[in-house]
């Protein structure tokens, strides 16, 4: 299947001056080598091209980032899989969405410079497209897809791997899988309590690790505390033991 998809897209086609120039940007960015450029330059190719240029409705990045899609979702699967060997489905299915969710892409190809190498038509530029989250997200698929074709699992494997290391603090998103100070939020508010509030009650360790200890009000009571690197987590842990700790005693 992996030399049919790739069939499809192997071209004699001369690369223009222009565009060999992106190639050379583009492979400096997902370092990795960089075989049969046409499929990086369909990446690359916004549709509004697609009439300027004479190219048929297949020749964007869209078809790449059909297949990008499901690429990346197989990758994140298995280094979440094996990042969280303890963790049961639900965890992993929740961190998964947060990771391959289409603001998070965006980001990616945002901070990695992508957005500069998009082929527009004169009549689309200075509208924005650039920096749509959309756009950029349907971006970072096609190159996903492109480096699949081109290069193969094992390096395209790799390359998510170095984006999420990069930009993805695993620690922050698994405190919003369960927002859990909304939870106690809508708690509370549903019995007509005071609504809940936080005191960060010390802190500890140096300014670049430290250490929060936070404990939460509910109703102006005292309810629990939580411990964590962040401000946000340590109140999340604490929400998370008061909600656990009122819902005991109903």
């Amino acid at each position: 299947m992996y030399e049919k998809l790739k069939a499809l897209f192997i071209s004699e086609e001369e690369l223009s001056p222009e565009h060999k120039k992106r190639i050379r940007q583009l492979q400096e960015i997902i370092d990795v080598p960089i075989d049969n450029s046409t499929i990086y330059i369909q990446a690359l190719r916004h549709r509004s091209t697609l009439t300027q240029d004479q190219f048929g409705p297949a020749d964007s990045y869209e078809r790449l980032e059909f297949l990008g899609d499901a690429v990346l979702d197989l990758i994140v699967t298995e280094i979440i899989f094996d990042r969280y060997p303890k963790e049961e489905e639900g965890f992993l299915t929740k961190l998964r969405a947060q990771i391959v969710k289409g603001d998070t892409l965006a980001m990616f190809a945002k901070e990695m410079g992508l957005s500069s190498l998009l082929l527009l038509a004169d009549p689309a530029r200075g509208q924005g497209i650039k920096n749509s989250k959309s756009i950029l997200a349907d971006l970072f698929e096609a190159v996903t897809a492109a480096i699949y074709l081109d290069a193969g699992y094992g390096e395209v494997s790799r390359f998510i791997q170095m984006v999420l290391n990069r930009y993805i603090n695993y620690r922050d998103i698994i405190t919003t899988l369960d927002n859990y100070k909304s939870l106690l939020l809508e708690y509370a508010q549903a019995r007509h309590l005071e609504i809940p509030t936080y005191s960060v009650v010390s802190e500890s360790g140096p300014g670049h690790n430290k250490t929060f200890e936070t404990e939460v009000y509910v109703d102006g009571e005292a309810m629990a505390r939580g411990v964590g690197k962040s401000k946000k987590e340590a109140e999340q842990k604490a929400a998370n033991k008061a909600l656990n700790m009122l819902k005991k005693n109903e």
